[in-house]
Parts: structure tokens; sequence; C-alpha cells
């Protein structure tokens, strides 16, 4: 990395994206704040040392994104919905010649990403790296690095141990979005593919490692790693689960947001991602845990941003973090912010 290089981070002043903008700060990067609020951008730089520099800009004002990524180096997208920001800065990032990376942790939005950039960003020679976030991010790299020398898997289970979720105002206005994309239906990755359904939620029971142990999980709670890890890994069966606490947490209405607990703005959140691999008669598990889903999502998009603008990734186009990335080394350099238990657990079924 170049001593200075700047990164564009859309949606800045949101929650997330004041944890990124620290981030980039701490890792030698000047961030450049951008998004559509003037005055809560104005208001973030002010607070922020270095008084980076302020451009607005609006998902609709293609000139506007023009702008905020003039001269960057990379951008990391933020701002959600998802589902109306992305293609817009994936495309603004497309003219400008530069990364994109974003937070996103929206299945459609992820799968939108996928669909209609794979060709362009390819035959750009260019870097679009969607949900380089907590969802579909680390759980797909966790997935990639338990997989290790196998090329395919029977199933996978990605297990969410969250002591409860505070929903941030994105998180609950993206998942509104979403839920109206689907019609209120839920959605499986089952049989090679996506499918849509109206199946009641079912409730297991989930032996996660030691201290947590078994607890009650929302089966087929499904987050972003069902787009992320069969888009490179050869794999039918891909669930994701939730621990009941958190669940109950998001779908109440009056649950607060996020409040800082520590002197970095974190909450006292804590987290277990908890990974299965399975083919024939054999497991392989993968397991990391943290605090505060949300401010583990910015080690997460710079280390990604890092690793991009140094060549240490390992294919072009659009790719999720399992695929441009050597997976194991990568959670590796996440260990001032995740401990992780040895890579790969292998046993017997």
């Amino acid at each position: 990395m170049q001593p200075g290089q700047t990164v564009t981070v859309f949606g800045a002043y949101g929650h997330t994206g004041r944890f990124v903008v620290a981030e980039l700060r701490k890792r030698g990067f000047v961030p450049v704040l951008s998004g559509r609020d003037a005055g809560k951008l104005r208001a973030l730089a002010a607070a922020t040392p270095g008084a980076p520099e302020v451009r607005p800009a609006s998902v609709d004002d293609p000139a506007s994104l023009d702008r905020a990524l003039d001269g960057a180096d990379a951008v990391i997208n933020c701002a959600g919905p998802f589902a109306l920001t992305a293609a817009p800065v994936i495309e603004a990032a497309l003219r400008a010649g530069i990364p994109y990376v974003d937070v996103a942790a929206e299945i459609e939005a992820n799968l939108d990403t996928f669909t209609h950039f794979a060709d362009r960003a390819r035959a750009a020679g260019a870097v679009i790296v969607p949900a380089m976030a907590f969802y579909g991010g680390l759980g797909d790299l966790l997935a990639t690095a338990a997989m290790g020398d196998w090329t395919i898997a029977d199933e996978a289970d990605i297990a969410y141990g969250l002591s409860g979720w505070h929903p941030t105002p994105g998180t609950r206005v993206a998942g509104t979005v979403s839920r109206e994309r689907r019609a209120g239906r839920r959605v499986r990755y089952t049989d090679g593919r996506l499918r849509y359904h109206d199946d009641e939620t079912t409730l297991l029971k989930w032996p996660f490692p030691a201290p947590m142990g078994t607890r009650e999980v929302v089966g087929e709670f499904t987050m972003a790693d069902v787009v992320t890890v069969p888009s490179h890994i050869s794999i039918p069966e891909v669930r994701t689960h939730m621990t009941t606490e958190a669940a109950g947490d998001l779908s109440a209405p009056d649950t607060p947001a996020p409040t800082a607990a520590d002197e970095n703005g974190r909450s006292d959140q804590t987290f277990l991602v908890d990974v299965v691999v399975r083919r024939g008669d054999t497991e392989r598990r993968a397991v990391a845990r943290g605090r505060d889903i949300y401010a583990v999502t910015a080690p997460l998009a710079v280390e990604a941003v890092h690793r991009i603008l140094t060549g240490r990734t390992r294919t072009l186009g659009v790719a999720s973090a399992g695929r441009i990335f050597d997976a194991p080394d990568f959670l590796r350099a996440l260990s001032p912010h995740i401990t992780l238990d040895p890579l790969p657990r292998q046993t017997a079924s």
C-alpha cells in the first residue's frame, strides 16, 4: 500500500460508516466522506481528526458520485438499503476504474451484484466485493477456511450465536426493503438454488462450542451467506441459523439501536460464529468469536481494500471474500478483532 491512499466512504456518517472511517484512518488511509446528507458529513468531518474531505453525493445523481470518487483509490459503500445504492455506486466505481467494496447484508442486493455486474467487471478487469461484512463476508471466509483442501461439499451450516441484536436504523430499513422484495416470504438455499417459501420458522438446538454450549436457534434464519458461499463453493445446501434472543431483538419494534460501551464506540454485544461443512461422513468446523457485529465489519472491509490495493487477490470481477482472498490468512489478519479456533478442525460424524 502506498502511504496516504484515498478511499471514499459512501454512507460515511452511518453507524457502520463511522467505524469504517475510523479503521481507515488507523490503517493509514485517507478517507473521503460521502453520502447524501451534507450537514451530517460536515458534522462527522468536524469530529474526525484531520478534518477529512467532504463530498456530498446522491445515488440519483451520477455526476455527484463521479465527483465523490474522483482521484480515489477505492470506494467502500456503507449506505443501505443496498437494493437502492449498490448498483449506482458500482457504476460510478467502474467509470472511475477503482475497486468497489460494500457491507451489504441484503440477500437480493448481493445477488443482483453478482447477476448484473459479473461479466462487465471481469471484462473491465475490475474488482467488486459485495457483502464484505459480518454477514456474508465473515461466514464465507470461515466456510472457505473450513473447507481446506475440499473442492466440493454436501452442506454447510452457519450458526450465529449473538448475545443480542440491537439493530441500527439502517438495518431496519434494509430489512423492510428485503421483505417487500420477497412479498413477505422467507428464503432458503437448497438443491443448489435460492427458493422462496411461506413455511413457518422452526426452532432447533445448536451445539455451539464451549463456553456457549447448546442454545436454541431459529433454523434457516437466512442471511447473506447463502449468496456468498455457493458463489464459489460447489455446495447444494447452505443454511444459516440465529440464536432466538437475537432474532427476537431484531423482530421487536421497540428494541433500541446499539449504544457505545467502550472508548472505540463498540456495544457490549458479543458473538460466536460456528461454521460446519460436511462431505459424506466427515465434517469440518471453523469458529470465530468477537464483539459488536457492526464494529467488526470495519476491519473486514478495510482489510479487503488493503489486500486489493496491494495485489493480494486471487481473481477479478465480482467475487465474495472467500473466493478473492486467501481465507485462512485473511482471518488471521483479523486477530486484533476476532478470536479463531484452530483451522480447520476435522471430525468423523
